[in-house]
C-alpha cells in the first residue's frame, strides 16, 4: 500500500505523481532517455522539452566546458536507480522554486515496475540529500513560499476520507489534542526520535531502553529488532486465528519529549496484528536489525502514520504527533490510496537505505 500525490518539474511544467517519503532525501524521476520497462511503463521527464533546464553534477557543481555531467547509482536495497542530475523548477502544489533533482537513465524492474506511481519526493533531513539544494524542503523554504519551514502529514484508513500533505502549515481539523514536540536524534538525516520504552497496556517492559524509531512515510510495514519482537510474541500471545484479539492489550512506545518526560503513542491490537495470507495471526511487525550506533531502531510505516497525525519541522530538526483527528476537511493536497501492488506493497525506502 502507498499513499501519493502530483507535482510538477519544468517549464512548462510536467506532471509526475510521487511517494512524499520522509525516508529518503531526494527527488527521483524517470528520464526520457530510459528505457528500462519500470521507466517507459510511467511518465519521463523529458529535459528537451523544459525550457528553464541545466544539467550539473550530481554533487551539485556546475559541468565543466566541454564535458558531459556526471551519473549517479542510488541502490534500494531489491533494486537501484542509475540517473544524471538537473536543475529545472520544481512545484508542490502552488509552491514552486528552482531545485535539484534526478532524473533516471535506467531503473531496475523489482521492485520499480510494479509501482503505480512515478517517482520519489524525499523529504527527510538535508543530510540526507546529495546536497541542500536537492532538498526540496530546503529550496521551497529558501524561496520564501512556504509560511513556515515544516510540512505535516494525515493518512487516512478509510476510503472515505482523503489523505493530505500540507507544506507550509498545519492543518487545525486533523488535530485531536495538542501538539506533543519531539526533538529528532543522530545525524543521519532521517526523522528518528529516542524510545524509552516499550509498554503493554499501562505496564512498561524494560525492553529496547535506548532505542530509537523513525517515523517513515514511505514504509508499508511496521518494524523492529528480531530479538524485541521476537519477546513481544512470546509476551502478547496473539493466538493462531486471532481470536483473543480483543483481550490484547495496547502495544505503546514512549518516546522522549524535549522536557525528558515520556510520552505514550500507542497502537491498538487491530493495528499492530494481521491475519496470514494462508490464516493465523500475526504481529505485524518486520524484523530490521541495525546495529549501534545507528541502531537498535525501529521504523513506523503507514499503520502508525493512519493512527497519528505528524508534524516535521525542518528548520529546527524537530518532529512531534498525536492521535490524529476522526473525519478530514478537504484538503488542499489530495494523496490517492491504490490497490495494492500486484500483492505486494510498494518500496520501504527507510528499511532499503539501511540494507535491511
Amino acid at each position: 500500500m502507498a499513499y501519493f500525490g502530483t507535482i510538477q518539474v519544468g517549464n512548462p511544467p510536467q506532471e509526475f505523481s510521487v511517494v512524499f517519503d520522509t525516508g529518503s532525501g531526494n527527488l527521483i524521476v524517470p528520464g526520457s532517455d530510459c528505457a528500462s520497462d519500470a521507466c517507459t511503463s510511467h511518465r519521463r521527464f523529458d529535459h528537451r522539452k523544459s525550457g528553464g533546464i541545466n544539467p550539473i553534477n550530481c554533487d551539485g557543481s556546475n559541468v565543466s566546458h566541454g564535458m558531459l555531467p556526471d551519473e549517479i547509482t542510488i541502490t534500494f536495497g531489491t533494486g537501484k536507480i542509475t540517473g544524471q542530475c538537473f536543475t529545472d523548477s520544481i512545484c508542490v502544489g502552488a509552491a514552486c522554486s528552482k531545485g535539484n533533482f534526478i532524473s533516471s537513465l535506467d531503473e531496475s524492474y523489482t521492485p520499480f515496475a510494479t509501482f503505480s506511481f512515478d517517482g520519489v519526493l524525499g523529504l527527510a533531513l538535508d543530510s540526507m540529500a546529495q546536497s541542500n539544494e536537492f532538498s526540496v524542503m530546503s529550496r521551497l523554504h529558501g524561496a520564501g513560499v512556504l509560511k513556515q519551514p515544516l510540512f505535516s502529514v494525515f493518512l487516512s484508513d478509510s476510503d472515505e476520507e482523503k489523505s493530505e500533505i500540507t507544506f507550509g502549515a498545519i492543518k487545525q481539523e486533523h488535530m485531536a489534542s495538542e501538539l506533543y514536540w519531539v526533538n529528532v536524534v543522530g545525524d543521519a538525516g532521517y526523522w528518528q526520535v529516542e524510545i524509552q520504552d516499550i509498554y503493554l497496556g499501562e505496564h512498561p517492559q524494560k525492553l529496547c531502553q535506548g532505542c530509537r524509531v523513525a517515523v517513515d512515510t514511505g514504509t508499508s510495514e511496521l518494524a523492529g529488532p528480531s530479538d524485541i519482537i521476537a519477546k513481544l510474541e512470546q509476551l502478547l500471545g496473539s493466538g493462531h486465528d486471532c481470536s483473543n484479539i480483543d483481550a490484547l492489550p495496547k502495544l505503546g512506545f514512549a518516546v522522549r519529549g524535549p522536557n525528558g518526560k515520556p510520552k505514550i503513542l500507542s497502537l491498538s491490537p487491530k493495528d499492530y496484528t494481521s491475519e496470514g495470507s494462508f490464516g493465523g495471526c500475526n504481529l505485524s511487525l518486520m524484523n530490521l536489525d541495525v546495529p549501534p550506533p545507528k541502531g537498535p531502531l525501529f521504523v513506523f510505516g503507514i499503520p502508525f502514520l493512519q493512527k497519528y497525525f505528524t508534524v516535521y519541522d525542518h528548520e529546527n530538526s524537530r518532529a512531534w504527533s498525536l492521535a490524529a483527528s476522526p473525519y478530514c476537511a478537504s484538503p488542499a493536497r489530495d494523496l490517492k490510496r491504490p490497490e495494492r501492488c500486484r500483492g505486494s506493497v510498494p518500496l520501504p525506502s527507510l528499511l532499503q537505505h539501511l540494507g535491511a
